[in-house]
C-alpha cells in the first residue's frame, strides 16, 4: 500500500503515501472506470482484505494513480491489475471532486478523472482476489433501486457518483 500519490498541500502537487492523504483527507487525484456491456454496468466487490470499505460493491474499477502516472495508463493498469481486462478503449468522460468519510479515521478527498467504456456483449473477468471478491453485471435503474434500498452496501463514492454524477458518466 505504500503508494506515493498525488495530492495538493498548500497548493502545490506533492508525492505522498496513499494512506496519510486518506488519513489526513488531503486533497488527492484518483480515477474511477465504468465499463459498460448492453445496459448493464460491470460493478465489482471490494476484497475484504482492503484497509478502507472492504466487502462493498464499487464502480468496475478505481484508484489512485502513481506519482507520474498518466490518468489513462493508471486506468489501464488498474483495469488489468484487479480484473484481468485488458485491450478496452476508454473514453475520459469528465473530471469531479468529492469528499467522503470512508469509515476507520479516513477521508477521501479526490479529484477523479472517470473513464467509461461500452462494449457489444459483456468481456471474460479474471479478477484478482486480493482486491475483488465478487462481481456483477446490473442495469443502473437496478442499481440505483438496490443503492436507494441498501446504501450501506456500497461505497460512498460510487453513491455519489451515482447520485450526482451520472449524466456526465453515462451520457
Amino acid at each position: 500500500m505504500n503508494a506515493l500519490i498525488p495530492t495538493w498541500i498548500g497548493g502545490d502537487l506533492v508525492a505522498v503515501d496513499k494512506l496519510e492523504a486518506h488519513q489526513r483527507g488531503l486533497r488527492h487525484k484518483a480515477v474511477s472506470v465504468f465499463v459498460m456491456a448492453g445496459e448493464d454496468l460491470l460493478i465489482q466487490r471490494r476484497a475484504l482484505g482492503k484497509y478502507h470499505t472492504p466487502g462493498l460493491w464499487a464502480n468496475t474499477c478505481c484508484t489512485h494513480p502513481h506519482w507520474g502516472e498518466e490518468p489513462l495508463a493508471c486506468a489501464h493498469r488498474r483495469l488489468s491489475e484487479e480484473l484481468g481486462i485488458s485491450g478496452l478503449t476508454l473514453t475520459h468522460r469528465d473530471q469531479v471532486e468529492y469528499r467522503a468519510d470512508v469509515g476507520g479515521g479516513l477521508t477521501e478527498h479526490e479529484v477523479v478523472d472517470m473513464f467509461m467504456c461500452r462494449l457489444p456483449a459483456r468481456c471474460a473477468l479474471s479478477p484478482n482476489p486480493e482486491e475483488v471478491m465478487d462481481t456483477r453485471w446490473i442495469s443502473l435503474n437496478a442499481l440505483n433501486a438496490a443503492i436507494r434500498m441498501h446504501p450501506t452496501r456500497y461505497t460512498p463514492w460510487l453513491r455519489i457518483y451515482m447520485a450526482e454524477h451520472a449524466a456526465q458518466i453515462f451520457a
